[in-house]
């Protein structure tokens, strides 16, 4: 699985803004906070504010705020926002696959990947990264050793 930029910086910047608790964070604030180029990031909030994930104000002491409670927004919220369904094959959902011959279990297991992502990425939310606390599921994974091996 690849993890493109634009999702891995759309979930720093909405943890950036979480981290302000309420507050406004300006687009150059977080940018530099998180390493993002500014270009990237303007055009990565648009797509959070168009999600109605985070909303904006323009002014002086404007800026950009969580659109609900950061507990009510998972990862997959996020990635979704800015790149569409998780796990699609060829630009199809898994569901609307057909394979014919000895292929034809392969539906089910790109089902199966699509399930597990949801599994932690609907279920991990802004929140839980923001203030450390991972679900258990997260957590028990990433301790596990084979998860740091390459092409594992």
């Amino acid at each position: 699985m690849h993890v493109t930029a634009k999702a891995d910086y759309a979930v720093r910047a909405m943890i950036e803004i979480a981290a302000a608790d309420g507050g406004r964070s300006k687009a150059g604030d977080i940018a530099e906070a998180q390493d993002i180029p500014l270009g990237f990031l303007r055009g990565i909030l648009t797509d959070l504010r168009r999600a109605g994930l985070i909303v904006s104000q323009r002014s002086a002491n404007g800026g950009f705020r969580l659109a609900r409670d950061a507990a009510e927004i998972s990862i997959g919220d996020v990635i979704r926002s800015v790149e569409g369904p998780l796990a699609q094959v060829r630009g199809l959902k898994p569901t609307e696959l057909a394979y014919e011959g000895s292929a034809t279990p392969l539906r089910d297991v790109w089902i199966a990947l699509r399930c597990n992502l949801r599994a932690i990425l609907d279920n991990t939310t802004i929140a839980d990264v923001a203030s450390g606390t991972l679900p258990d599921l997260v957590v028990d994974l990433a301790a596990d050793p084979k998860a740091l091996i390459e092409n594992f």
